[in-house]
């Protein structure tokens, strides 16, 4: 069986860190997309020495907003012209009230979770489908599924994202092409720290992304509509309830673990 090249956003942490392992193991090539060239450097040297696969890193801001056509023309000039995988992982978190934000950070936001991974999409999805093959996974969160005080674009980018899988994963079902949505949990990743979490009640007890990043990349492969991952036992029905609890309720509960705890 031929090698297959995944894309990976996002890749130099957390989350994306566990994709590329996770691919690598299979033998298979890589292209790693991340802000930090000598991150993607180093990820690059351990990747090539351990796996023995062939690695490609693009280094580019997401919150550009060409940072697809970067990409993709950097694809184009190393003739990686075929992707068998694209996983959307890089995101972009944020707390703070709608008007205490700046419209530059809430902008950045909206083009790192939404407007990048949509225009990846449109460059890389008619070479799949030309090929009548190939996989996706877009990198979405649990936070799709209710609107988010404390973090009320993060939560509607989400819900973007996740609506715009499940509408895709139909438009293409006979195609041979898939689109899955992951809507992880709290994962124990940077984006903590990134997006000023640290503190919350909402990651005081955060998942294991290795483990999130198992589940998710087999549900890709099989073609899955939606993956939920990084929940406790408890916190799995609760999920599945959320929608369904009243909204002024629902966002009461979230705006109270998105707080940060007080000093005793």
């Amino acid at each position: 069986m031929a090698n297959k090249t995944a894309l990976i956003t996002g890749a130099t942490g957390g989350l994306g860190m566990e994709f590329v392992k996770l691919h690598a193991k299979n033998g298979d090539n890589l292209v790693l997309v991340g802000r930090n060239p000598q991150k993607l450097a180093q990820l690059e040297e351990t990747i090539t020495q351990r796996y023995q696969v062939d690695v490609l890193t693009i280094a580019v801001d997401f919150a550009q907003f060409d940072a697809a056509e970067q990409i993709f023309a950097k694809l184009q000039e190393t003739k990686t012209t075929k992707i068998d995988y694209l996983i959307n992982n890089a995101g972009l978190g944020g707390l703070g009230t709608f008007i205490e934000r700046t419209s530059e950070q809430d902008i950045n936001m909206a083009t790192v979770n939404m407007i990048t991974p949509t225009k990846l999409l449109k460059l890389i999805l008619p070479q799949m489908v030309e090929r009548e093959q190939g996989h996706i996974l877009n990198v979405s969160s649990a936070a799709a599924l209710i609107p988010g005080p404390l973090q009320a674009e993060y939560f509607a980018t989400k819900a973007y994202l996740t609506s715009l899988s499940n509408a895709l994963w139909y438009e293409l079902k006979d195609t041979g092409v898939t689109v899955t949505a992951l809507m992880p949990g709290a994962m124990d990743t940077g984006f903590i720290e990134a997006g000023g979490l640290t503190g919350t009640k909402i990651f005081a007890n955060a998942g294991s992304p290795k483990k999130v990043a198992a589940k998710a990349y087999q549900a890709m492969l099989a073609g899955k509509l939606n993956v939920f991952a990084g929940f406790s036992n408890w916190q799995t029905p609760f999920v599945g309830m959320m929608p369904l609890v009243p909204k002024k309720q629902m966002m009461s509960f979230i705006a109270d673990i998105q707080s940060k705890d007080q000093p005793k």
